[in-house]
């Protein structure tokens, strides 16, 4: 009852259930209270649920698993969006999708099927595949666009024939799965030119693929990635596809490939980024505080 009056919204705290969602579970709660001394509470209570489990679009009660990882995109994105302050963020080079959300009011996100595959073909360099399970969708959820994030390190050997080195990076749509000994079918989705001095996350625009997959019903193959050096040079480890061996299941967790899904479900609005909150006093005197200094400046009056 505690939770529900929470979630409802009481003097002191605010809602966070929709106004056609109050009204209903109000519903509920006044039948319970006229019958309150005849009928057991755990019906308020399925009630509830029911109507939890509705808007929200599902259809039983969600089981999360223990080992279950929040992508830190993920965390950052709600913080965005709720207007938290962004020194908060764990990527302080993370900028609200205003394009993406503008026709969406549901952000998912999801891992790839991790068996890394790599795909035939002549030549190099090689291509990746990675597989995505989207049958958690709902049926009646539009997607409307896709990205997909890939994490990338900074070369460490510090080498003449890496310090002018680049990258490219493509995205590809795998269209048929390959054949016994030959290439597979793609097509090229999105790429980029990125140097390799620097560790950070690049998005890539997959929503063509997805579309494909979720709204023209056709087979979901995956896709593909290819990293090149320009100039050609042996490969080195930046773009991370795969898991080291020395690398923990919770750090993997956090810099594995993630593609991520914004859709519309038909309901409510799309989402819209809520003005910053107001930096607390102390802290804008601490910003302040480190923006005036004294410097020793030297001056010639010749």
């Amino acid at each position: 009852i505690l939770l529900g009056q929470v979630l409802l919204g009481g003097t002191n705290h605010a809602s966070l259930i929709p106004e056609t969602g109050r009204k209903k579970v109000a519903e509920l709660q006044g039948q319970a209270g006229s019958g309150r001394r005849s009928g057991p509470s755990h019906e308020l209570l399925r009630g509830f649920e029911a109507s939890l489990l509705q808007m929200f679009g599902l259809r039983r009660r969600p089981q999360p698993s223990k080992a279950a990882v929040i992508p830190a995109y993920m965390l950052d994105l709600y913080r965005l969006q709720s207007g938290e302050e962004e020194e908060s963020l764990q990527d302080l080079s993370l900028r609200y999708p205003e394009r993406s959300t503008s026709r969406a009011n549901t952000v998912r996100s999801f891992h790839h099927e991790e068996h890394l595959e790599t795909l035939p073909g002549p030549g190099e360099p090689p291509r990746f595949r990675f597989l995505f399970n989207l049958s958690s969708v709902p049926e009646h959820e539009v997607i409307t666009s896709a990205e997909l994030r890939l994490y990338r390190e900074q070369v460490p050997e510090p080498s003449p024939a890496w310090e002018r080195g680049w990258h490219r990076i493509n995205i590809y749509e795998v269209m048929k799965p390959p054949p016994a000994g030959g290439p597979a079918i793609t097509r090229l989705l999105d790429t980029r030119l990125v140097r390799h001095n620097v560790s950070r996350w690049e998005s890539f625009d997959v929503s063509p693929a997805v579309l494909r997959w979720t709204q023209d019903k056709q087979p979901n193959h995956g896709l593909a990635v290819e990293v090149a050096s320009l100039p050609p040079a042996p490969p080195a480890p930046h773009v991370r596809v795969s898991r080291s061996l020395p690398q923990g299941a919770g750090e993997w967790a956090q810099l594995r490939p993630l593609l991520v899904t914004f859709s519309h479900d038909g309901k409510g609005h799309a989402l819209i980024r809520r003005a910053r909150r107001s930096a607390k006093p102390h802290a804008r005197a601490r910003k302040n505080k480190k923006n005036c200094r004294r410097h020793a400046l030297y001056v010639d009056f010749s």
